[in-house]
């Protein structure tokens, strides 16, 4: 989730949790973090979405940020463990990333020689490790504009997506960058707003309620949450960037 202003994602989430054993098979782990100001909130858990007592905090426990990422995990690659759980969270230039994959990458193994090493045993952490590595390396001690940063992550993910499928999400706080190999969705929820239904859960909220007429969020997911909501899908090889709730064209960045 990428907003303008700071928001809860509990209703989101209260669907997305389902599909962690309930209504999906991904029941091997799930992990969430929410960025504040220059510090991250992450919550990891072994335990299946849909059976875990994290998950129900989170569903009780309406933290608001304005950049969140979220995932439930079916294993690949790497055992049923905590330090196998997604998203990963790295300090680059000062900030902390937050980064979460869904797919596998075969015969994936980049020489690693600096800072950034997995702790766990999972491509996706690898990936993220190699991610940063890179940007370090070309880059160097400073952060580079967004668009040097944005042309550099499409070369990265058009590189890592050789060996499978890499769909993910990455964020330092201030915006949402999202490559997709396969599968990808997203909404932007503005003025004025509707009632949303979710797909997977007998739930629906009114977000008019709940928002000011200035507020505006994008969700970007695997597969829609709602059902009566206009989704828009990402082409496979595309990268997306998000700023305050909204997708920004490369050319206006």
């Amino acid at each position: 989730m990428n907003c303008n202003v700071p928001t809860d994602i509990v209703f989101s989430f209260t669907g997305f949790a389902q599909r962690g054993g309930r209504t999906d098979t991904h029941h091997d782990g799930w992990g969430i973090a929410f960025f504040e100001g220059a510090g991250v909130r992450h919550f990891v858990d072994h335990q299946a979405a849909v059976a875990s007592p994290v998950a129900e905090l989170i569903k009780r426990y309406p933290i608001k940020s304005t950049n969140v990422i979220a995932h439930i995990r079916k294993a690949t690659q790497g055992r049923v463990a905590l330090e196998n759980c997604h998203p990963f969270v790295r300090e680059l230039w000062g900030r902390y990333w937050v980064f979460a994959h869904n797919g596998d990458l075969k015969d994936f193994h980049p020489e690693l020689n600096g800072a950034y090493r997995p702790v766990g045993n999972t491509d996706s952490e690898r990936a993220f490790c190699y991610l940063l590595q890179q940007l370090r390396a070309r880059f160097g001690a400073e952060a580079p504009a967004l668009p040097a940063l944005r042309a550099a992550l499409a070369d990265l993910a058009r590189e890592i997506a050789a060996h499978g499928t890499f769909n993910m999400l990455l964020s330092s706080g201030a915006e949402m960058f999202v490559h997709c190999s396969t599968s990808l969705f997203y909404v932007v929820r503005q003025h004025p707003f509707v009632t949303a239904k979710l797909s997977d859960e007998d739930v629906t909220v009114d977000f008019a309620t709940l928002t000011t007429p200035r507020d505006r969020v994008a969700v970007i997911v695997t597969q829609p949450l709602t059902t009566n909501e206009a989704w828009t899908p990402f082409a496979p090889g595309e990268l997306k960037l998000f700023v305050d709730g909204w997708p920004v064209e490369a050319e206006s960045v």
